[in-house]
């Protein structure tokens, strides 16, 4: 699970100059994997820097940040990323926010990265260690899980079933005057 960011063209609808904000980045701390995919290194972690297309063309830039329990690189991804933006005549998006973002922007960010971070960690059951943090990570609720397992759904349902199948016999039976 990751938290995203883009890099996108200053005026929506314009066309997306990857090769700059490309660029830029071969400047900063960036590796390449043997899978293709990029890795930015950040002094609290490593971002995996993709594409985003859309119709065959790259629209944006994405950095995908690992989710952790604490916000320190991401408030480094935002200042960093920020720059380089400029830099790039690009801009900072991010989608959960729904906004174009400023390097002063990283603790609004932080504090949605946060809550992201509580929700994914409480909605898939994954401790911190999981996501990538070094600390536990502790739910917001501390109930155990809901509903029932799988073996028990099918026995219910199949006791549900044969008492269906009785009433439906009993009562052609007893239209029958079987009874």
């Amino acid at each position: 699970m990751r938290y995203e960011l883009l890099l996108q063209t200053m005026t929506p609808g314009m066309p997306y100059e990857a090769a700059r904000v490309d660029g830029l980045l071969s400047q900063k701390r960036v590796t390449v994997r043997p899978d293709g995919n990029r890795l930015w290194h950040f002094q609290h972690g490593d971002v995996e820097v993709g594409v985003l297309r859309e119709g065959g063309r790259v629209v944006a830039t994405e950095l995908r940040i690992p989710l952790a329990e604490r916000s320190d690189l991401v408030r480094e991804v935002v200042a960093e990323a920020a720059q380089l933006a400029s830099k790039a005549g690009a801009r900072l998006v991010d989608p959960q926010l729904g906004r174009s973002l400023v390097a002063s922007d990283e603790g609004v960010v932080a504090d949605q990265y946060m809550r992201t971070v509580r929700y994914a960690g409480g909605a898939s059951g994954m401790s911190s260690e999981t996501m990538g943090a070094s600390s536990s990570y502790t739910p917001l609720t501390t109930e155990g899980p809901r509903g029932f397992q799988p073996g028990a759904k099918f026995f219910l349902i199949a006791i549900g079933a044969f008492f269906f199948l009785y009433l439906l016999v009993d009562s052609m039976l007893s239209g029958l005057g079987g009874r």
